[in-house]
């Protein structure tokens, strides 16, 4: 009968993993969706977003023509966080049935509704709309090459210009819509799936006969006399008590892309050629380095451990030099070791958190077409990484003969997570005084903090618990109760300059494809090369490690054993090259005039910058430490 119970159980639990593995096989994308001819397609509005205020709003924050009821449909916290606010719209299309010229709602301007729309213009505000999970594109054809074409994300809600003959600048919105909906058909069932989502907006000022009613006919777009919209050439002008009426076309047309690649238009950039040189011609520059310095690094080590070894053995070893020397000293607990625990504890959190993400990414598990995901899933995987946050912490920090191990939980569960929070809060607030959508509301607030308090920081517990109870990590050497005095130092090995130099490489390895990565993140591109971005963190970590190992071995061989934080710093001072080239980045490539948009670029770069500090610093403490143990085991000490 038990064991009856116990194959049931486990015939369970094979169930439930299949199933999870189904579901999990459609996380790169959704499931597609087949329409009949004259199935009814929905078109959901997502938020306005601009490039020069990186402030997002509601579509419904403009008096666009509205639905009888609108409905929010449900955001994960991903998307909430990137301040996506996805509701419902009065555009409806039947599938495979062109209209013409169908009027949406007609709206007569007031002051503030006149100055909402030009403050919108004005920063270049864009519309995002969404059809079967697409997001809307408006094609544009290129003139530096033939037949290609690029896609932007989105419309403008309208144009700055002037009437001919005037000096006098004006404001024009986009009131008429020509959609383009792409179906790839099968010819056996008849059934079609979306695979593009296009638009062509026009600014036209409408004219009609009489007073306006619900079935007025537009002398201007007449579906009856096949008369549609074509140009801008008497454009719609944004003013008090101005009169507009809002209208739309949509055609549909045949293609052979099929569903499964129906992003692939999203995804191509448009100076793809340049990307790829740049990253392999940066991959092959720094595998070239890594090369070099480990060949030094393995001929050097080789020749002392063997003289050292040599020189004992024959008793001629009057007198120690090098590196050797400071075998006493060199496992001597640093200053502040509790920080360092700490800082090293969230460091195995980022690397851990970063790693699984990159993994999956690679994978296609994240894929655009999951908006927010990617964004949750990081999330979700930092708060349950804090067990080996936790872990590596309490590790390190009984090695160092720490004993309050409750104390140091606290700290590696709080110092990173709070310095974070508070910018964020600051940012959030900012956001909240503008108005916008991006700004977080107080649930999802709640969601993290719970997220925090009531996952992360029990886990950093749980994995402290664990790593405290293990037997303490062994010295290879003996450390003298008498600290050693430490040499007057070469200019070039003064701690501030090393560390700086130590820097360069790290971030040499990875600023090129940082540029794409700002692009994305601050110019509304997707950023789907998860693939180059897991060997270029492959190379990074090389560099890291490799690095700091080398200016480790000249440091200990000048007798400094003061290696401990300096490793730490060594690496992690590349996060200052990013935070100064996001700011080069932020005057050459953004236009960005308002300070609150100013105040947010440099709030999450910072929060960036520390983060990568956090993650490098720790990928150059655990290569010295390694390095360090090793070559200390590896020669005979009286």
């Amino acid at each position: 009968m038990a064991r009856g119970a116990l194959a049931f159980e486990l015939w369970i639990c094979l169930c439930a993993l299949l199933l999870c593995h189904v579901r999990c096989f459609y996380l790169p994308g959704v499931a597609p969706q087949d329409f009949q001819k004259g199935d009814l397609l929905k078109v959901k509005v997502n938020k306005l977003t601009s490039t020069k205020t990186q402030l997002p709003y509601s579509y419904y924050s403009l008096p666009y023509c509205r639905p009888k009821h609108i409905v929010d449909s449900a955001e994960n916290l991903g998307e909430v966080l990137r301040g996506d606010r996805i509701e419902n719209s009065p555009y409806e299309f039947k599938m495979r049935e062109p209209k013409m010229c169908n009027v949406l709602c007609h709206i007569t301007l007031d002051a503030k509704t006149a100055k909402e729309f030009k403050e919108r213009i004005d920063d270049e505000y864009r519309v995002n709309m969404i059809l079967d999970n697409l997001p809307l594109v408006v094609p544009i054809r290129r003139t530096d090459i033939e037949s290609s074409i690029v896609y932007q994300h989105g419309y403008r809600v309208g144009l700055r210009g002037q009437y001919a003959g005037s000096k006098e600048g004006k404001h024009f919105i986009h009131n008429h819509l020509a959609f383009t909906v792409k179906f790839h058909r099968d010819p056996v069932t008849e059934l079609a799936r979306i695979v593009g989502f296009e638009v062509q907006p026009y600014s036209i000022k409408h004219a009609y006969d009489g007073k306006w009613t619900e079935n007025t006919r537009l002398s201007t777009c007449d579906p009856h006399a096949r008369k549609t919209v074509t140009s801008s050439e008497t454009p719609q002008e944004v003013e008090d008590k101005k009169e507009i009426i809002f209208t739309y076309d949509v055609d549909f047309m045949e293609s052979d892309v099929k569903w499964a690649s129906r992003w692939d238009t999203y995804l191509l950039m448009a100076d793809d050629q340049i990307h790829w040189f740049s990253i392999v011609n940066s991959l092959m520059i720094v595998l070239f380095l890594s090369g070099m310095v480990a060949m030094i690094m393995l001929r050097t080590l080789y020749r002392d451990i063997s003289k050292y070894n040599q020189l004992e053995t024959q008793e001629e070893a009057q007198e120690e030099t090098g590196w050797k020397l400071v075998h006493g000293d060199v496992f001597r607990p640093p200053t502040n070791s509790d920080l360092l625990c700490v800082y090293v504890g969230t460091g195995v959190q980022f690397f851990g958190m970063i790693l699984v993400t990159m993994i999956f990414a690679a994978l296609g598990f994240l894929s655009p077409s999951n908006r927010g995901g990617l964004m949750t899933a990081m999330l979700l995987l930092w708060v349950f990484m804090g067990i080996f946050a936790g872990y590596s912490s309490a590790r390190l920090f009984k090695m160092f003969r720490g004993t309050e191990w409750k104390k140091i939980t606290l700290k590696t569960a709080f110092l990173f997570p709070a310095t974070v929070f508070v910018i964020f809060f600051v940012l959030n607030a900012l956001i909240w005084g503008e108005k916008s959508s991006g700004a977080v509301p107080f649930g999802t607030m709640f969601a993290l903090v719970f997220l925090w308090f009531g996952i992360s920081v029990p886990l950093v517990f749980v994995g402290a618990y664990v790593g405290f109870k293990k037997p303490a990590i062994e010295d290879p050497v003996k450390t003298n109760k008498i600290p050693r005095q430490i040499p007057e130092q070469a200019w070039y090995m003064n701690p501030a300059f090393s560390i700086l130099i130590g820097g360069i490489l790290p971030f040499g390895a990875v600023f090129i494809e940082l540029f794409f990565i700002l692009t994305s993140i601050w110019l509304h591109q997707f950023y789907y090369i998860f693939g180059f971005l897991f060997i270029v963190f492959i190379i990074l970590i090389i560099t890291c490690a490799e690095i700091t190992i080398v200016l480790c071995y000249f440091q200990l061989c000048s007798e400094d054993y003061l290696w401990w934080w300096r490793s730490y710093l060594t690496s992690g001072s590349s996060a200052l090259y990013l935070f100064l080239y996001a700011a080069f980045y932020f005057f050459t490539k953004l236009d960005i005039t308002k300070p609150v948009s100013g105040a947010l670029y440099f709030g999450y770069m910072l929060i960036g910058s520390y983060a990568f500090f956090v993650l490098t610093g720790t990928i150059g403490f655990y290569a010295c430490f390694w390095f360090t143990r090793l070559i200390y085991s590896s020669v005979k000490i009286d």
